[in-house]
């Protein structure tokens, strides 16, 4: 079944958005619209951008994989040592955008990041395939390279180092976690009259206001 088939079959997941239909906390619709676009095996449903800047404000992104998300906020993980922990560190507002074409999709998430605990890197890491255990500790993220071949030759001594053990979690490697002020949910609709609803946190919870597209 195409993706176009499997949209029509879901009811109401093409519908617009209504502010009297939505929940009141936003990680309830973010997972909503997560476990459809898992639903309809859309590749990399999981991908979004990372957004930051440096001390100085200038701007910089990638995209990341979203590795878990609660009432907390959204959590990857990454080298403590690469450009983007660098940028987080010195400046730590940053925003996360997951787009998901095929549903004509897109959520934006800004906020503060910070470091999950030690516990839930360590967690984590135990979970990872092997290989990208011992790669964690190969490269040295971010940093200039003069050749392959190198890389490659770091990740076999560490292959050696840990044969017949468990990979322990790198010490300047773990997550961070996205806890967000402002989360804006856009849905395509014809004519370019998108539907734009955005949470936004006060003491006392949450509010929704529409935005004009």
């Amino acid at each position: 079944m195409s993706i176009r088939a499997k949209l029509f079959s879901l009811k109401g997941l093409l519908g617009g958005l209504h502010e009297k239909a939505l929940p009141a906390n936003p990680i309830d619709q973010f997972n909503a619209w997560y476990r459809a676009a898992c639903r309809l095996a859309l590749p990399q449903p999981d991908a979004f951008t990372l957004a930051t800047a440096d001390a100085e404000g200038r701007p910089t992104a990638r995209v990341l994989l979203l590795k878990g998300v609660d009432e907390a906020g959204f959590v990857f993980y990454t080298n403590y040592e690469s450009r983007k922990a660098v940028d987080i560190e010195a400046n730590s507002r940053a925003t996360m955008v997951f787009l998901w074409t095929e549903l004509y999709r897109q959520v934006r998430v800004e906020g503060r990041l910070e470091r999950v605990s030690t516990g839930e890197s360590d967690a984590y890491f135990a979970s990872r395939w092997r290989g990208s255990q011992i790669g964690a500790w190969a490269s040295k993220q971010s940093s200039e390279i003069a050749r392959r071949e190198m890389l490659e030759q770091k990740y076999r001594d560490y292959k050696q180092q840990f044969a017949g053990k468990p990979v322990p979690r790198p010490p300047n490697w773990g997550g961070y976690r996205l806890v967000p002020e402002r989360i804006e949910f856009w849905q395509g609709r014809p004519s370019r009259l998108h539907d734009r609803l955005c949470y936004l946190r006060e003491k006392d919870g949450w509010r929704v206001v529409r935005l004009s597209p």
